[in-house]
């Protein structure tokens, strides 16, 4: 068993995590590239590649979640840099996500979000029961790192281009707290697996046209602040996340006819 962090740009060359070493993680998708540190428990999976080569609607998010079945993943964090809605929430301070607004359940190239394509054995619905990301593995990380109380709403719009003010306008008044390009597809597909899942979100820019600007501290020490908080957050994650009983249910007609 072993934990895994999903990485995003902001960590694409693999600082400050030491030297790697990159394990080709073969799946019924093709391989997929994993790094760990010598000698280290866990894995990092860079979802654009190392160094940065794959733009959101280019990322095999089926294939990825794959290499973590395979890898025995027990728990699973996901990181992003996310465009705030709320302006009541800081930018540049890590928050574990609370919930999932994705509009519709498809991956960039329109096929449904789902490990269950026809080739993958006993098939089935997920049901959310316990929340997609999961409750008991987010109160665990806030408690143990020290995390504001606040569980935004995540909303998931793919790209490759951003989201227009109109766009950004829709989706407050629907509820999302804030967004980004990535994250939606990993974390529903990582439930197929029946992994439990937790996200931990830096906001780099508020999204509305009439939210404040950067903290007064200024961008770079915060940039910097921000920094540091997720790598503590990814090293904790490593070295100490135990193993959670997953809180939602796949329902398999074959196991009930």
């Amino acid at each position: 068993m072993a934990a895994v962090v999903i990485l995003g740009s902001a960590f694409d060359q693999g600082e400050p995590f030491g030297p790697l070493d990159a394990v080709a993680v073969p799946t019924r998708r093709g391989p997929v590239t994993l790094h760990r540190r010598p000698g280290q428990p866990g894995w990092l999976l860079f979802r654009h590649g190392r160094p940065h080569t794959a733009l959101p609607h280019q990322v095999d998010y089926r294939a990825q979640a794959l290499a973590l079945r395979e890898v025995g993943c027990h728990a699973l964090l996901i990181t992003s840099s996310v465009g705030v809605l709320d302006p009541a929430l800081p930018l540049y301070e890590p928050l574990l996500a609370g919930d999932l607004l994705m509009l519709d359940n498809r991956l960039p190239d329109g096929s449904a979000c789902t490990l269950f394509d026809g080739d993958q054995p006993g098939p089935g619905h997920l049901l959310v029961q316990g929340g997609l990301f999961d409750a008991a593995l987010s109160g665990w990380l806030r408690q143990r790192l020290g995390l504001r109380a606040e569980a935004p709403t995540f909303l998931y719009v793919g790209g490759p281009r951003t989201k227009t003010a109109a766009e950004n306008r829709l989706a407050a008044r629907l509820g999302a707290q804030v967004n980004s390009m990535t994250v939606g597809p990993e974390v529903v597909l990582a439930n197929e697996l029946e992994i439990p899942v937790a996200a931990l979100l830096v906001g780099h820019k508020y999204s509305l046209p009439d939210a404040p600007g950067p903290p007064s501290e200024g961008v770079a020490a915060s940039l910097e602040r921000s920094r540091a908080a997720t790598v503590r957050a990814v090293e904790v994650f490593l070295n100490e996340a135990p193993a959670f009983v997953f809180g939602n249910t796949i329902y398999r007609f074959s196991d009930h006819g």
